[in-house]
């Protein structure tokens, strides 16, 4: 089956500054895709080349096999948007900003959708949005993603502006909604716990390099944070496969993919005097930051 995003040997650059080379991956039908990566790793530049509004050095993307720079009327109306900052018109209350983006889908607007998850969120119906929060003004703009009943929902940082329970409140939405309604989504945000819930995949990215790409069930049963002792005033120099040790008051800790017979067979044959060798399962937000560093 033709995947419905698929990025091809992507590579950008701002000036001199690579952002990133050959990015490939794929999005299959149904799934919830996360793109995690620090700050200027290229997540948003990402998703401006998917939208078209950005046209990357070299390399290609494809949504429903049509090529980005040139997506069609019909395409584009199956692409629910959001770009970071979710841009409203703020002289409209809620009711008049629903009834203009219905205009533009003619056939597939869900009004249902839309006032649905107002009602969740307890956002009046008649307040006018130059009055609301950023939070508040996040929960329309998604509102109105929702109501455009897309097949492919882009969402960048979907969850600005919201407090931990209505950022709790639409992740379990959106979840349920696109499987239930087998939609495709993919999406950034820097808050990685929401992330946890509510997607299928993830891509980890680096500066200019993907670091993994797998289903999250799947990292997280293979990913381990491994601890030991070492003498004080140690330095790491191990290989790639052990992610980021650090070493603090006599402790080294590492995250990795490997068992524990090879990360023991690893610091044998780097000599390391270790004692006390352990591994523990991490949530994604601390396989995330084993795999970038924390810094």
């Amino acid at each position: 089956m033709t995947p419905v995003l698929e990025c091809i040997n992507l590579t950008h650059y701002y000036g001199k500054r690579k952002i990133y080379e050959n990015l490939s991956f794929k999005v299959p039908h149904g799934r919830i895709l996360g793109l995690l990566g620090k700050n200027g790793t290229g997540k948003t530049t990402t998703i401006n080349i998917l939208s078209g509004y950005l046209k990357p050095r070299s390399g290609e993307c494809r949504i429903f096999g049509e090529n980005t720079d040139n997506i069609s009327p019909a395409t584009r109306r199956r692409i629910g948007l959001l770009l970071e900052g979710h841009v409203q018109y703020q002289f409209m209350n809620i009711c008049q900003i629903e009834k203009f983006y219905s205009a533009f889908y003619p056939g597939q607007w869900r009004k249902e959708a839309f006032y649905e998850l107002m009602n969740k969120l307890k956002v009046a119906p008649r307040q006018p949005i130059s009055r609301m929060s950023n939070g508040q003004r996040s929960q329309v703009a998604l509102g109105l993603i929702l109501a455009q009943n897309p097949d492919l929902l882009i969402l960048d940082d979907f969850s600005l502006g919201l407090d931990p329970g209505y950022r709790r409140l639409f992740s379990d939405y959106l979840r349920d909604y696109a499987r239930a309604e087998e939609k495709t989504v993919f999406l950034t945000s820097h808050i990685i716990q929401d992330m946890e819930r509510l997607i299928d995949d993830c891509i980890i990215m680096d500066y200019g390099r993907i670091l993994t790409q797998q289903p999250v069930k799947t990292l997280l049963g293979s990913l381990r944070r491994y601890t030991c002792r070492v003498p004080e005033g140690y330095t790491p120099q191990l290989p790639e496969e052990l992610c980021h040790p650090n070493v603090t008051r006599g402790v080294m800790d590492f995250c990795s993919f490997l068992s524990m017979e090879k990360v023991e067979q690893i610091l044998a044959e780097k000599t390391v005097s270790y004692s006390g060798l352990t591994a523990e399962k991490m949530n994604l937000e601390d396989a995330f930051i084993g795999l970038t560093g924390k810094y």
